[in-house]
């Protein structure tokens, strides 16, 4: 599946859905089970795009499998009120803990991210991609994008409690409660998700940009030179002769190569 179909999909079984299950499905099928379905149906398409479209396990579709699988249990907590605006808003909590308390605490989760984003292949290029990860000046960046997402994701938490609580003020169960869900997911699930990936993409500008600027420069002379793996070798090979840091790209085409790789992320180029 290409990821344009995906992001597609994405949109309208994620967003869109729930708001027409809501808004068009209450009468026929009933308050209750529109509500379940309006929840659960997203759930489902996370859980089928892991286990049979892309099977592909990794760190991030096992956040996404397990957001989804939080979502869908919180779906049969049956609440109103502060308590379903604290529900509708666990899933921004889990990510600030994920990605922000992991920033100050061990390992960001960052790095996990860099390791899938650029696949290495081999054992020889995973050690030579553990190796630049470890460079202090990664390691620093690393945090710093963990630490944009999670407050980001902390941020349009309260955004989002703070709609829900003023909006959704009908008893649970009732029709006027599902057109009030529908309505905030009108708007939740799309302006929310606008700083969502506003931040997702710097901090993957930002953490690109670190090991960027510890490869050596762009020759030009051969179109694969610029590559990210015929960079890194050529800084392990620099490496293994000098013992010492190089020069690296320079900033201006550190940055560039940077906001390519996190274009590439997010199925952009």
């Amino acid at each position: 599946m290409s990821k344009s179909l995906k992001l597609t999909l994405d949109i309208l079984i994620g967003a869109a859905a729930p708001v027409l299950i809501l808004k068009y499905g209450t009468a026929p099928l009933g308050t209750l089970p529109a509500y379940l379905a309006a929840a659960l149906v997203p759930v489902a398409w996370v859980l089928i795009d892991l286990f049979v479209i892309s099977r592909r396990f990794n760190f991030i579709t096992t956040y996404g499998g397990a957001s989804a699988i939080m979502r869908g249990a919180l779906a049969f907590w049956y609440v109103d009120g502060a308590l379903f605006a604290f529900k509708d808003s666990a899933s921004y909590l889990l990510a600030f803990i994920i990605f922000g308390l992991t920033a100050l605490v061990g390992t960001p989760v960052t790095r996990s991210i860099a390791l899938q984003g650029l696949d290495p292949d081999t054992p020889e290029r995973t050690e030579q991609m553990q190796r630049l990860l470890d460079e202090s000046s990664v390691v620093r960046a690393m945090k710093q994008s963990a630490l944009l997402i999670g407050i980001t994701n902390l941020a349009a938490g309260g955004v989002n409690y703070l709609i829900n609580y003023r909006m959704v003020t009908a008893p649970f169960n009732t029709p006027a409660f599902n057109d009030q869900v529908a309505n905030v997911n009108a708007i939740t699930r799309i302006v929310l998700v606008l700083p969502d990936m506003l931040a997702l993409f710097f901090a993957f500008s930002m953490m690109y940009k670190a090991m960027y600027a510890l490869l050596p420069a762009d020759e030009g002379a051969d179109p694969d030179a610029g590559e990210f793996w015929t960079l890194l070798k050529r800084r392990e090979d620099a490496l293994a002769l000098v013992h010492t840091g190089q020069g690296g790209l320079p900033e201006t085409a550190a940055e560039a190569m940077a906001r390519r790789q996190a274009r590439e992320e997010f199925g952009l180029s």
